[in-house]
Formats: structure tokens, C-alpha cells, sequence
């Protein structure tokens, strides 16, 4: 959310806790080693309370499937807490409950990542959880079954019966004509139903080896701690070969596309996507300025324009995931009951055609910056934020020390560039527009 000021005491008292928060993050201490097998692991100790956060962010995902075994990963963010060879069915998660702590996981098109928080004295014990469900992950029939299941029902619950997933899936189907990100994360239904034994056990050799893996812990913990306890418990998990490499490149947009999704909704949807680069790509930073300006808020222009002056929209916003390939950036909005989505639609490339041939305001520079910048050392502010930022760092910007350079790289977006990305890729022929028409309106008026 953007930053707003009301005083010049707050603009203060704003850029001290900045100027202070720069510090540790400048000079956040990470230690990093790899294992024989593979595994690179990250360290970050920080005493501060007793607690301690270990991330698992194993390199696979939707972009790694193919047609027949879309959403695996997906199934083995689920699967992962369903027993192994020393730790049974859902032991790791009474194990993990009777010592203080709890876990999570998620899946991407690029990443599957296992989140683990426990107080110190369980650090050996989540070793020994971990080790287990990697090296000896039970393909148990029944449990196998059961997890279908599961997986079914939360594709039937984000997408079949949510008008944004349904229509958020479309638009990827659409956008993407070569390249696997044309898969969706949870995977086609048909597949689902049809994975065989083969297929899972193929998958999780493939993905879920430590070679395919970046450890990351922070908290209170030591470096000679983690290094025994590796040593002890993952170095002897033996490597197997990675996912092959992805070589198939999305062709280039040569004109637009356009879908629509009818079915039952309380008010029409538009999405809105742009193909952009990879996460690692010189252009990130100022799509990342970009987007703060344009949606971060109730001070960024599209809402200024879409929901305050036209009143077009009850919300708009826009996002650009971490992605190790191109991918895209999708802007969203949920039209206002009664309005023409052409409407809503013209009024967005207006705003966007304004960035192209005026650039942004100093003032919009600084306040996107500030913003940013502040959001950043947010995340950094807790062991769990720099375990995950840390992690994430290193797998989509292929070091995390990126980190450390961020601030200033934000620091030195001009106005220039602005205009040349938008420019670029916020173009007719590089967009996607996917438009949600309710079957029947539902009563109340603009009820989200």
C-alpha cells in the first residue's frame, strides 16, 4: 500500500525509521555453504528471540510439467506431509504441534517451498522430519488417493467456483501458446484424476532431490549448528538428476488476444495482461516503479482515475510475480454494476498511454521509492521475511547479495525509463484482455 503523508513531522519521522532500518539490512550477516550432494544452504543467525525459520525451496513447478502430468507439484506440496519411512501419516505435523511449532508450504509455476517455524530445541528434530519425507517419501495407494482428492477439491474451490480463478486460468491458457506456463499451477482436471504411480514417482525423483534444492534458515541458531546437523541428515541423501532444462521459448505477441468467460458472477472482471521478462532481467526494477505508481494505493493513478474521478471500478490493481522466464503483467479490475467493460478498458490505456508520452512526476519517483523501500525492510524485519526473501532472491535473481543492491538500484529509476518500458511492453499487440460477463446479475449493486 502506498505511503501517504499528512505532516512534515511524519515525512521525519518516516525517514528516520528508514534511515535506520538500511543498517542491518546493508550488513544482514549470511553464511552460505554447499553440501556434497548439492544442496546450497543459507544461514542467517539472528538471536534476537528464540525462534527459528527453515525454508526447503526445491526448483520445481508448472513450468516443469507437461501435458498428462499438470499440477504434481502442486500434489506434493500436499503429499510431503503424508508420512515417510521414520515419520508416518501426519506425524510430521503432530510431531511438529508437540514441540511448539508449525508449518506451511506452497507451490508456484517455478517453485514448490516447505516452510517450517519451531522454537530452538526442535532444530534437530525438524532435521531429522525433513531427511526422512525427502530421502523416503511413502507412496502409500490409499494416502495417494486420498491427497486426489484433496488436490480436487481446492482446484474446485479456487477455480471452478471462483470467478477470479476461472478467469485468472483462462488468461494464462490464452497468453501462453509454447511456453509450460500455459499450465495451471493446480493442474487440469483430467490430469488430476488420471496421474498414475509412474508419473508421481518420476516427478518427485525428478524435483525433490537436494541438488534441486536451496536450504534457507534464520533465527536462533549457529553456523557450526547447521553444519553438523546437515552433515548428519541431508548430505547423505543421495542427488539424482534435475528437471530437464526448459528450453521452449514464447514466441512474440503479434497481435492481441481476447477471451471471455461466461458463468455465474456478482460483477464483471476484466484482466488485462502484458507479456514482461524474467524476474532477473534489467527491466525488473522499473517495472517494479512502475507498478507502485500505477496501482499501489488510493494515491497511485489508476485509482484516481478508475474508482475516484470516472468511477468506472469498485477495484483495480495490478501484479508481477517472480518468474524464472518471461511471464506477464496483469492488471485487474472489478467493474462498477452497469459499466462497459470497453469503458473501464479505454480508461486504463489512457493512464498507460500518459506514462508513454509524459513519463511520471518526481514526486510520484520519491513516493514509489519511499514505498517500496519501506515494504522491502518490512520483510526483512522478522526471520521468516528474510528466510523466504533471502531464498526467493536466490532462486529468481540467482544470488541472493541481489538483495543488497536493490534499494539503490530503485534509487537510480528515472523517469526515462519509465516511459521506454512502458513503451516496450504495454503495447496493443504484446496484451491479453480476459473478461469475466456474469450469467445473471446478482442483486445488492456493487457487492464484491
Amino acid at each position: 500500500m502506498a505511503i501517504r503523508y499528512s505532516s512534515l513531522m511524519q515525512r521525519l519521522a518516516f525517514m528516520l525509521v528508514l534511515a535506520c532500518a538500511l543498517v542491518p539490512a546493508q550488513t544482514l550477516k549470511v553464511d552460505t555453504f554447499m553440501l556434497p550432494n548439492g544442496m546450497k544452504v543459507l544461514v542467517n543467525e539472528d538471536h534476537d528471540i528464540p525462534s527459528v525459520a527453515l525454508y526447503f525451496f526445491y526448483k520445481i513447478g508448472a513450468r516443469n510439467e507437461r501435458p498428462g502430468t499438470t499440477g504434481l507439484s502442486h500434489f506434493f506440496e500436499h503429499m510431503m506431509f503424508n508420512g515417510a519411512k521414520q515419520f508416518g501419516p501426519k506425524q510430521f505435523d503432530i510431531q511438529m504441534e508437540k514441540n511448539g511449532g508449525s508449518n506451511n508450504a506452497y507451490t508456484s509455476r517455478d517453485v514448490t517451498v516447505y516452510q517450517d517455524w519451531f522454537p530452538p530445541p526442535a532444530l534437530e528434530l525438524m532435521f531429522k522430519m525433513e531427511a526422512d519425507r525427502i530421502r523416503d517419501l511413502s507412496f502409500d495407494p490409499k494416502m495417494i488417493e486420498s491427497e486426489r482428492g484433496v488436490v480436487y477439491s481446492e482446484r474446485r474451490t479456487s477455480v471452478d467456483n471462483n470467478p477470479w480463478g476461472a478467469l485468472f486460468e483462462q488468461l494464462e491458457a490464452v497468453s501462453f501458446v509454447a511456453h509450460p506456463y500455459h499450465f495451471p499451477v493446480l493442474g487440469w482436471p483430467s490430469d488430476i484424476e488420471s496421474w498414475t504411480m509412474d508419473d508421481l514417482q518420476a516427478h518427485f525423483k525428478m524435483g525433490y532431490a537436494p541438488n534441486n534444492c536451496v536450504m534457507v534458515i534464520s533465527g536462533d541458531v549457529t553456523l557450526e549448528q547447521i553444519k553438523e546437523l546437515t552433515a548428519k541428515y541431508l548430505a547423505p541423501i543421495p542427488q539424482h538428476d534435475p528437471p530437464p532444462p526448459v528450453r521452449t521459448k514464447e514466441p512474440e505477441q503479434l497481435g492481441e488476444r481476447r477471451l471471455e468467460v461466461h458463468r455465474p458472477a456478482a460483477l464483471p472482471i476484466v484482466l488485462v495482461a502484458f507479456h514482461i521478462p524474467q524476474s532477473s532481467s534489467p527491466d525488473d526494477k522499473v517495472i517494479t516503479v512502475l507498478d507502485d505508481v500505477l496501482t499501489a494505493g488510493r494515491s497511485s493513478r489508476l485509482y484516481r482515475r478508475l474508482v475516484d474521478q470516472d468511477q468506472l471500478v469498485l477495484q483495480v490493481g495490478g501484479n508481477a510475480d517472480n518468474s524464472l522466464d518471461p511471464y506477464l503483467y496483469v492488471f485487474y479490475m472489478q467493474l462498477r454494476t452497469g459499466v462497459d467493460p470497453k469503458k473501464a478498458e479505454a480508461a486504463l490505456y489512457d493512464e498507460l498511454a500518459k506514462v508513454v508520452k509524459d513519463g511520471v512526476t518526481a514526486g510520484e519517483l520519491t513516493k514509489s521509492r519511499n514505498s517500496i523501500t519501506a515494504n522491502l525492510y518490512r520483510q526483512l524485519a522478522t526471520i521468516n521475511g528474510k528466510a523466504n526473501t533471502l531464498g526467493s532472491y536466490e532462486i529468481f535473481y540467482g544470488d541472493y547479495k541481489k538483495l543488497f543492491t536493490v534499494v539503490d538500484e530503485i534509487s537510480k529509476v528515472t523517469s526515462a525509463d519509465i516511459q521506454q518500458v512502458a513503451a516496450k511492453y504495454f503495447t496493443a499487440k504484446n496484451r491479453t484482455v480476459a473478461t469475466l460477463i456474469p450469467e445473471s446479475a446478482a442483486a445488492g449493486g456493487d457487492e464484491q
